[in-house]
């Protein structure tokens, strides 16, 4: 029997419109009930997360978020931090001059000051408001050294950021796990984290055997986890990497893929 399912939320728990469908609502309630750990696993910040984990009733001393790809583990209702592993404000200068070297723009999400960028674009605006954050317009120089930041992201035009991957020094990859999440997006944590580290720390607190596992996703920052879990499932609409990877291809975001995976592993049981 599954014991935890961790699911992405933008292009999986989410229609294209980011609202969460009835089906999808009542899968998951139904699943909580049967004593399954439901658990959102998001490159967003705790901010971004924080009302869908409100409208899904995934607030009470037994549930548990994964935010910032990974990097922060906590209660949802107390907001304890069961895991966290930062950047700083000292990663963001070296990023920025990276960032300049290969012609992109970036942005940060510091835990206490918000989100900040050189530039707003409408890519950054979107993952301003995607999150519930303040933008700030700032160099990364300016932030304090030591500022706990979730994540970085450099932010692009997609065949803009494609050039800037390619020209990108092998050395970030030693020092960063580098993420990509959408075609615009290209984000940087700390070298340890990833969802599938995440998953693995909240299961193994919460004494649930990887084989106990369920995780869905669409996108290249889900590969982690799908690989990790006991039940890797791929979305419908995801990309045909992690449809590679996967041991289970469900629905779209669109068809209610969740609440179809949901009824066939955990509600059928």
């Amino acid at each position: 029997m599954y014991k935890l399912i961790a699911m992405d939320m933008d292009g999986t728990l989410l229609k294209d419109d980011k609202s969460i469908s009835e089906r999808t609502k009542n899968a998951i309630k139904k699943a909580k009930a049967k004593g399954v750990k439901v658990v959102l696993a998001s490159g967003r910040s705790i901010d971004g997360i924080y009302g869908y984990l409100k409208d899904l009733d995934l607030i009470s001393d037994g549930d548990y978020v994964l935010s910032y790809n990974g990097a922060l583990i906590q209660n949802t209702e107390t907001k304890e931090i069961i895991n966290f592993k930062a950047l700083s404000g000292k990663d963001g200068k070296i990023l920025r001059k990276v960032s300049k070297d290969v012609g992109v723009n970036i942005l940060g999400i510091s835990l206490k000051n918000g989100l900040f960028t050189p530039k707003n674009t409408r890519y950054t605006q979107q993952v301003a408001d995607r999150n519930c954050l303040k933008l700030t317009v700032k160099e990364l120089d300016e932030v304090d050294e030591d500022d706990e930041i979730g994540k970085f992201m450099m932010i692009d035009e997609p065949e803009v950021l494609n050039k800037a991957i390619e020209l990108l020094p092998k050395e970030l990859y030693e020092q960063y796990s580098i993420l990509r999440s959408n075609v615009a997006f290209l984000e940087f944590v700390h070298k340890d984290c990833n969802k599938g580290a995440g998953v693995k720390a909240l299961a193994d607190y919460l004494g649930i055997d990887k084989s106990e596992v369920i995780c869905v996703g669409d996108e290249g920052n889900d590969k982690h986890m799908i690989e990790f879990a006991g039940l890797g499932v791929a979305m419908g609409n995801a990309t045909e990497e992690i449809k590679s990877i996967a041991q289970y291809v469900t629905l779209s975001n669109e068809e209610d893929g969740v609440a179809q995976l949901i009824e066939k592993f955990i509600l059928e049981d």
